[in-house]
Formats: structure tokens, sequence, C-alpha cells
């Protein structure tokens, strides 16, 4: 009995934290995403991108279809409901005063639910030509297949690439939980607005940083430790351009790093490992 006072006890003082401080997302369509549920909306698309490589399942031509469309089903079904509470809440958070109407947000959250499983095409087409640009760009590839099953660097880009469609969709927190999650798997973090063009490659991968208005071109070779990121700003400027850009047919080695929104790192340019770069480098090797 005396134990059970003092666990009743225990309770009482964490439930009265949540009432002080705050932290707990419950229940409901004005609450915040719930990251599990996003999670798993992700490995499904991943699934639908590249199909039969991330789960254990069987397919074949009898089965296909129904596969495909049992996972379709539950994509927008979930997304849909999760997009609404991320819609839901910036709405709220904007205007604390405002009588926000859930059927509106639950319409704009299929649109973009819809919309998702609509480029899924496209972006197969783009996460093939990443995986071949793997394939090309490293020596140790002995396959497309093995690059998709075991390459991280073409994990975190097919991350990205969904990421970033919902980015451009407007849906807000949703993205950021899709990106920092493939982040704490292969330490490649790639901000979801950051804009990558075809045929990219990451080579190894551990540590690059890629931040959110970074501009990459098409076939751009990046390897381990490079960071694309931003000399220190205010808060204020954060819709300013921060991040550097980076044209067409780029290779940037082992640990260099660029910084800066004006910083433009011009086509065929080949950048050495650990360099520390903060102005623009015009079709040359620095």
């Amino acid at each position: 009995m005396a134990e059970n006072m003092c666990i009743d006890s225990l309770v009482n003082n964490i439930l009265e934290s949540y009432e002080k401080d705050g932290g707990i997302n419950k229940a409901g369509n004005e609450n915040f995403p719930n990251r599990e549920n996003v999670v798993s909306i992700l490995n499904d698309i991943q699934s639908l991108i590249f199909p039969g490589y991330k789960t254990a399942e069987e397919l074949d031509n009898m089965n296909l279809r129904y596969v495909t469309g049992q996972r379709v089903n539950r994509i927008i079904s979930m997304l849909t409901k999760e997009i609404q509470k991320a819609l839901t809440y910036k709405s709220i958070q904007h205007d604390e005063n405002s009588q926000v109407k859930e059927s509106h947000c639950y319409g704009l959250a299929e649109k973009a639910a819809f919309a998702m499983i609509e480029a899924i095409p496209d972006i197969r087409k783009m996460a093939k030509l990443d995986a071949i640009a793997a394939f090309n760009g490293d020596p140790a590839a002995k396959s497309n297949d093995e690059v998709i099953v075991s390459y991280p660097g073409l994990q975190a880009i097919i991350v990205y690439r969904i990421a970033h469609f919902l980015h451009e969709c407007g849906v807000p927190v949703i993205p950021r939980i899709m990106s920092e999650h493939i982040h704490s798997r292969t330490g490649i973090d790639i901000h979801p607005g950051a804009k990558i063009g075809e045929s990219f490659f990451i080579d190894h991968g551990t540590g690059v940083v890629i931040g959110e208005t970074c501009i990459i071109g098409n076939n751009v070779k990046i390897y381990q430790g490079v960071t694309l990121g931003a000399l220190s700003v205010k808060k204020s400027l954060q819709n300013k351009k921060r991040h550097p850009t980076i044209e067409d047919d780029v290779t940037i080695y082992a640990n260099a790093t660029i910084l800066g929104g004006e910083t433009v790192i011009g086509k065929g340019s080949v950048i050495g490992g650990n360099s520390w770069i903060t102005e623009s480098v015009s079709n040359a090797r620095a």
C-alpha cells in the first residue's frame, strides 16, 4: 500500500509538470504531428519509390497492384491526418484568437496528400538518376541494385526529394521530421528547402550538411563531411539566401566547407578536401 501511495505521488508530480511546463502532444487534429506516424508514412513512400528493397515482402506480377494500392490508400489516409494537424497547429500559432476551420485544413491536407502520390513517378525518375550517378561515380559499386539497397547517400537523397516536394506544397513541420529522421540514421543533414538538381551523388556521406537556401545543379558529387552552410546571421535574416549555390558538374571533396548566400561555385569546379570557402569560385580547382 505504501509503495502504491508513493507511485501515485510520483505520477501526480509528473502530471503537475505537464500542466505547468507543457511539452505534451495530445491526440487530436489541433495538435502537433506525431513523429512515429510520419516515419511510418515515409517508409511507405520510400517503398513506393523502390518496391521490394526496403521491406520484407515478396512482390510478383500477381500481387504488385494489390500491395501498391494498399500502400497508397494507407499513405493518403495517414498523411492527410498528419498534414491536417500541422496546418491547424500553424494556423493557431499565427493567430491564437482565430477560429480554425478543421474542414478547411482537412481539404488542404487531403489535396497535398494526393499530390504527393501523384508525384511518385517523377520522384522515382529522379531517384533512379541519383542511383545511376552513385553507380557511375563509385568504382566500388557493383550494381544499381546494390546502391539502392545499401548506400546511405541515396537513402538521404530519396528522403530529401520526398520532403522537398511536401515543403514546396507548403506543408509545415512534416518535411523537417522526415529529413531529421534520415539525418539520425545516415549522418546526412539535408534541409527540405534546398533545391537540388538531377543525378546528385553523396559518397560515404557521414557529416554532410546542406542548408535550407542552398541551390545545387545537375551532376554534382560531394564527399563525406562537406558543409554547404551559412555565415553567422541574425534570426531576422532567416528569409534571405544564406547558403551557397553549386553549379552543374561540380565535385566537392571530403570535409570542405563552403559558406554564404552569395558564394557561387562555378560549373565544372573541383573543390579540394578540407577547403574553407566564403567567396565565389569560377570554373576552377580550389
